[in-house]
């Protein structure tokens, strides 16, 4: 029988994702901790495929519609770039698209690492997802995954920030998410093209995945090669070993921490991490140790069912904690990313429905 409440916090989910929206249809990344006020693709993405398998049509598509803006707003840029990716010229990181932007589209300017390719591959992975399961007509959005898929078709191997924003190389979770988006494009009929991303993957992987071509630094994100972007069955070997590095290193009990050497916040253990790592434990048949990391994450949050970016339990730099607390003020909340994936993880468990 459901956890009336986990439903509970389900629902709630759902209403604070929802209350701060943007009237342009953007997903602030945290609406209450000013360096996270923006909207990444990358975590919209996910909130929108959470909001979309959970039944709100309308989000979602907000979400897309606004995506689709701030592409076709740029459509001479990309295609200025991918250009002379075409022709063999250097581009300089500079002239990328952003990985963050202002709710209304628009371009901050604030000194931040900025680019980054999982964001413009995980849209469209969403949007696909979004049109199959709902039935829902692609033409809206389709010059706009066209443009995206292009672009990170033709950039695929270059050197970009990896999900945290810290390190540049060839990493391997956003090489994933943009074989995702290449395989949405391909389901929208906008295909451009599929390098042969897995085969590159396979051929750095070690009995395990690879943070990137440089580093072979177990990173939680990892698991999301296989779940959810598939780039690699969730039972394969290669995943398989990659779980237990992540369990290993980065997983004390429940909860989940990004790296070993994580000094954001004093590296404490993430919400996201954790449910992401639950969805993989149900896709491969382990579901007492997903529903143990649901109900961790769904213990953090706070009395107005917010959920936090972090918490501080058995952090891995204690001592860096209080100075981000100093420069920033406390962890981000509600960080609507980590309410995305509990909702998936709720609806993979039925604990919630769609509706």
């Amino acid at each position: 029988m459901p956890d009336p409440a986990l439903a509970r916090l389900a629902r709630r989910s759902v209403e604070l994702i929802r209350a701060h929206q943007a009237s342009s249809g953007a997903y602030p990344a945290c609406p209450t901790f000013p360096p996270y006020r923006f909207c990444w693709l990358r975590d919209g993405s996910f909130i929108a495929d959470a909001m979309s398998r959970v039944g709100q049509v309308v989000s979602a598509e907000a979400f897309f519609r606004w995506c689709a803006g701030v592409l076709e707003a740029r459509a001479q840029t990309v295609e200025r770039l991918v250009k002379a990716r075409e022709r063999g010229e250097p581009v300089d990181p500079a002239e990328h698209l952003r990985t963050r932007y202002a709710l209304d589209g628009g371009e901050p300017d604030l000194d931040w690492a900025n680019y980054q390719l999982d964001g413009w591959g995980a849209w469209i992975w969403a949007l696909a997802g979004h049109v199959e399961r709902h039935g829902r007509n692609a033409d809206p959005f389709a010059r706009a995954a066209g443009l995206s898929a292009r672009y990170v078709a033709a950039f695929w191997e270059e050197p970009c920030y990896d999900w945290w924003e810290e390190r540049e190389g060839i990493h391997t979770v956003t090489l994933a998410a943009v074989a995702a988006g290449l395989r949405g494009a391909e389901i929208l009929g906008v295909g451009a093209g599929e390098p042969r991303i897995e085969e590159a993957v396979r051929a750095h992987s070690t009995g395990r995945l690879r943070s990137s071509w440089d580093e072979d630094r177990v990173d939680a994100s990892l698991v999301a090669v296989a779940t959810p972007f598939r780039l690699l069955p969730p039972d394969d070997p290669v995943v398989a070993g990659t779980v237990a590095a992540v369990e290993s290193e980065l997983v004390d009990e429940r909860g989940v921490q990004r790296y070993l050497d994580d000094e954001y916040y004093g590296g404490g253990k993430w919400l996201l991490l954790a449910a992401l790592l639950g969805l993989q434990y149900f896709e491969t048949g382990r579901e007492d140790e997903a529903y143990a990391q649901l109900e961790w994450v769904a213990a953090q949050a706070a009395p107005d069912g917010a959920l936090p970016e972090q918490v501080p339990g058995h952090l891995l730099r204690p001592d860096r904690y209080e100075d981000w607390v100093a420069r920033w003020g406390p962890p981000a909340s509600p960080l609507l990313w980590s309410h995305a994936f509990l909702l998936d993880l709720a609806l993979a468990l039925g604990e919630v429905a769609p509706r």
